[in-house]
């Protein structure tokens, strides 16, 4: 008889204030997350676009790494980005790689006075954390801190809402970020988010995070699930580590080649450059598309592409139906030769093929928006 490990569900600091607002809990990550409240996904997702949601998103990683230039020399190792010329409060989407370009997370890096902050996927936090650890072989202080919530606050007035509790955070323009104090405690507020929709990304101690989430809905915002959140982020086009990304997929296969610093892609040297820069220059097999079935069918992953002869050409790796769009939109990799816009496909769902044509990403056009002092 084996011995049964109990593991322990993590909540989070908001997890009283997710119940006092009637949510649906799922585990995701380990931790009970909501999905969506009363109202629903769908006017979840809507009020977001049209107002400012509130998305708690304290189960992601926040790491802390200490250390001045040879740090960012160690870190230009690991990662594509031009660090030396990153200025301090900016921050950059990235990946952290495997040797053949494979892709174990991405993430947002933000250099901070003492060194970086790196907000890392929920899922793949702890390994990463053991990876970059091994890579730096323990030559800088790095802290994994979970006594720091993180809530994003997403919409078009969510810069008028917050300001209205941290004075002047609307100056932050898009990927840039601050300390701020609330209640005599050192906050660091990102403009940023994974909605397609102006906002911010607040890392709070935990004591005070639903302190904080109070003002907020106080002042007209609302508390917003992950299944809204999954909604958004496909509309936006924006990749999901799990679905587009894994460590069979490349920055190139999954069309993500902007996120690479150019001065990078000439001088290589950052963990799987070599397979990058041959991608570039020979092409991929596959690519990461945009996809709109015709009618109301809803491809969900894992669903096969086909073409006109019946060939599998790819597979959906999200889809849903985008609120913001009124129809069903999905995201897949497919052959390359197969990847042009307007390309008529077909999907595979529940033994029936079903047309579908290749389009332009995003779905939804991003509404990301500068600070006033741009």
């Amino acid at each position: 008889m084996g011995i049964r490990v109990n593991m322990e569900i993590k909540k989070t600091s908001l997890h009283k204030l997710h119940e006092a607002n009637q949510a649906k809990f799922v585990e995701f990550a380990g931790y009970e997350m909501p999905i969506q409240y009363k109202t629903g996904i769908v006017e979840e997702h809507k009020f977001t676009r049209n107002h400012c949601g509130v998305f708690d998103v304290s189960h992601m990683g926040q790491l802390f790494i200490y250390g001045e230039e040879k740090l960012i020399l160690d870190l230009e190792k690991i990662f594509p980005l031009d660090l030396q010329n990153l200025k301090v409060n900016h921050s950059k989407y990235s990946f952290l790689m495997n040797e053949k370009a494979g892709i174990y997370d991405d993430l947002i890096i933000t250099k901070i006075d003492t060194g970086f902050l790196i907000i890392l996927n929920a899922a793949c936090k702890h390994s990463d954390f053991k990876i970059l650890s091994g890579l730096l072989k323990d030559k800088y202080k790095m802290t994994l801190d979970e006594k720091r919530s993180l809530i994003a606050i997403q919409g078009p007035k969510s810069a008028k809402i917050l300001d209205l509790i941290l004075n002047k955070v609307n100056y932050l323009n898009f990927m840039t970020g601050n300390w701020f104090i609330y209640k005599d405690q050192k906050i660091f507020v990102t403009r940023s988010g994974y909605t397609g929709e102006d906002g911010f990304e607040i890392s709070i101690p935990n004591d005070f995070a639903e302190e904080l989430t109070k003002e907020l809905l106080n002042n007209g915002a609302k508390l917003i699930g992950l299944g809204a959140r999954d909604t958004l982020r496909l509309e936006a086009g924006l990749c999901l580590y799990g679905h587009e990304l894994n460590t069979d997929k490349t920055p190139i296969e999954a069309n993500l080649k902007w996120a690479i610093s150019k001065n990078r892609l000439i001088d290589g040297g950052f963990i799987g450059s070599d397979n990058i820069v041959n991608q570039i220059k020979e092409g991929t097999n596959q690519i990461r598309v945009g996809i709109k079935p015709e009618g109301r069918l809803i491809a969900r992953e894992k669903t096969k592409i086909f073409n006109k002869e019946e060939e599998t050409i790819g597979e959906v790796t999200s889809g849903t139906f985008g609120p913001s769009v009124n129809g069903p939109i999905a995201m897949g990799f497919i052959d390359k030769k197969f990847a042009k816009k307007e390309t008529r496909i077909f999907l595979e769902v529940r033994g029936k093929k079903h047309p579908a044509n290749i389009c332009g990403l995003p779905f939804y056009k991003k509404s990301y928006a500068k600070g006033v002092n741009q």
